[in-house]
């Protein structure tokens, strides 16, 4: 067991970066500033996802989730930036937040790219808005390679923002989506090429 232990540890090593990234990191672009979640969230946090349109885009929110357990989700946010697991932004916009962009999974070496919004503020652009800082934090800052993303097939839009990103389809997946309590089709996608801007 001590074997294995170690043996998971180094491949941590190799392929999370030995990075400090500062807890108080920001991402600024023309309309949007994206900042570390905090526990203080979680009312705004739930009254997004607690509408069906958003939470059933998002594969691994229960649906229904009270706001004691987003309040323990933010909690874990933390321990995951410093360990290098996961950087997840609050998307901020003229003083309340939004939304959220970030990237995980970066244990596996996937590098996953999402986000999800408020209802009100789709169709202007924000979600590509603050992906692409997003996508260049991964790749300038983290340092990052290569990048992938996915959609539910039902959500159109989130695949025009990935093409939007300079990512590109790769394969149709079977995936379990927990807020709908079945399976789903998520199309998959890739991003291989050079990023334009870094944090501030």
């Amino acid at each position: 067991m001590a074997c294995r232990k170690a043996t998971a540890s180094r491949l941590r090593d190799r392929l999370i970066p030995t990075l400090h990234i500062p807890l108080d990191t920001q991402l600024r672009t023309p309309r949007l500033t994206l900042r570390r979640f905090l526990p203080s969230d979680a009312e705004r946090v739930s009254e997004i996802t607690s509408n069906w349109n958003v939470a059933r885009m998002l594969r691994l929110a229960p649906y229904p989730q009270s706001i004691d357990q987003k309040r323990a989700w933010l909690a874990t946010h933390e321990a995951d930036w410093l360990t290098g697991e996961a950087y997840r932004f609050a998307v901020i916009e003229a003083g309340q937040l939004i939304g959220c962009a970030d990237v995980d999974e970066l244990g596996s070496g996937r590098n996953e790219i999402g986000y999800w919004f408020d209802e009100p503020c789709w169709g202007r652009g924000l979600a590509s808005e603050a992906a692409t800082a997003v996508r260049d934090f991964a790749l300038t800052t983290l340092g990052l390679d290569h990048l992938e993303s996915g959609h539910a097939a039902d959500n159109a839009g989130s695949g025009r923002v990935l093409e939007k990103l300079g990512f590109e389809w790769f394969e149709d997946a079977k995936i379990w989506s927990l807020p709908r309590g079945t399976e789903i089709v998520q199309r998959r996608y890739r991003f291989t090429g050079k990023a334009a801007s870094g944090a501030t």
